[in-house]
């Protein structure tokens, strides 16, 4: 099974091959691309489980280096930055090299910020190697963190290619998955033809979210991905839909420490505390409770973790990169597949974090 999902931004196409042998692409693309020499960038844990499998479908013909990151959210920090960009120059990488991000989201976002400005910009393909990562591989976004907050050093910078070899994801541990699964129900959540109900029912445990079984909800997932990714390249508009869950979730991993949390963990909970602001600001009725219960069948927290300070997750929200003047906005919902982006004030913030505490506490 291989699916063809061409993105056509406006500053480049590209595309993003789906599929269990999609790996054997990787020559062809190369060939096109005719890089003067590749850096391979990885961490330690996917370099022990797949660099292998991906270095025996390389041709001997590319002169090839190897960087390997820390693990997670610790990718994604100034100094490994630092040692990623300081490495390409000591091995005399050039402007016709090229960068190819082996691993989850952190990697492919520290490899596409690392492409976007050694020697003002080079080539990079995205090889994913989680379920979280069809999303931040397709689109463009690119970046690294600040104690502040997440991603808040970044550049747009697409790659020339997306291989999303499938067989990659049998190594996932139950956390990754339900972490990448995490984004899937966002897009099944903002895309005009939600399809949240087709998820509910297919999926049932933790056991579900097994390679076969997602290879349909993956490609609808990118689809809504590439679908306002083409309409709004720059975030500049409706792509700030996809972020759901994102403004508390991002909160949430900053202030209990990157990498103590999955990302799309937190997504989650981000996205529960969406939907009671939706539900509060345009008086619709989500069926809440009926979510809740389907992602605890999943093993998902549905709540913030222990201690945290709701004064800290407000402040931390207002260097959300989609505040502006100080004003808080959040991606809401009037209705499942009717994302809108409202300002909301810190009093109804507290207001909605308070009652939902004392839901979680009866």
């Amino acid at each position: 099974m291989e699916k063809l999902i061409t993105v056509k931004a406006e500053s480049k196409t590209y595309p993003v091959i789906v599929g269990n042998n999609c790996l054997r692409k990787i020559n062809d693309i190369l060939n096109q691309l005719s890089p003067s020499s590749i850096c391979i960038v990885t961490d330690e844990k996917v370099k022990e489980l797949h660099l292998d499998a991906f270095l025996n479908e390389l041709s001997d013909d590319f002169e090839i280096h190897l960087f390997t990151t820390p693990r997670g959210e610790e990718a994604k920090s100034f100094e490994v930055y630092k040692q990623l960009v300081e490495f390409t120059a000591r091995k005399g990488l050039d402007r016709k090299s090229l960068l190819i991000a082996l691993g989850g989201g952190a990697v492919g976002d520290l490899t596409g910020f690392a492409a976007a400005t050694f020697m003002r910009g080079i080539e990079f393909i995205q090889v994913p190697t989680t379920i979280l990562a069809h999303d931040s591989s397709v689109g463009g976004k690119t970046g690294i963190n600040l104690q502040t907050g997440k991603n808040l050093i970044g550049s747009f910078h697409h790659p020339e290619a997306v291989l999303y070899h499938l067989p990659f994801l049998n190594s996932l541990s139950k956390s990754e998955k339900r972490a990448g699964f995490a984004e899937i129900i966002k897009e099944a959540m903002i895309h005009p033809q939600s399809f949240l109900p087709e998820l509910m029912n297919q999926f049932q445990s933790v056991s579900d979210l097994n390679g076969e079984q997602l290879i349909e909800p993956l490609i609808r997932g990118i689809e809504t991905k590439r679908l306002y990714v083409e309409q709004d390249e720059k975030e500049m508009g409706v792509r700030a839909f996809l972020n759901l869950g994102h403004t508390l979730g991002h909160a949430i991993e900053a202030n209990v420490g990157y990498g103590k949390i999955t990302h799309g963990e937190a997504v989650l909970i981000g996205i529960i505390f969406a939907l009671k602001l939706s539900e509060k600001m345009f008086k619709k009725d989500l069926q809440i409770s009926s979510f809740v219960n389907w992602v605890k069948k999943l093993d998902y927290a549905t709540y913030l973790p222990e201690d945290l300070s709701f004064s800290d997750l407000i402040n931390t929200m207002k260097h959300d990169k989609k505040t502006i003047s100080g004003q808080i906005r959040f991606v809401l919902l009037d209705g499942y597949g009717k994302p809108v982006l409202k300002e909301v004030t810190e009093e109804l913030l507290l207001e909605t974090l308070e009652e939902w505490k004392r839901e979680n506490m009866n």
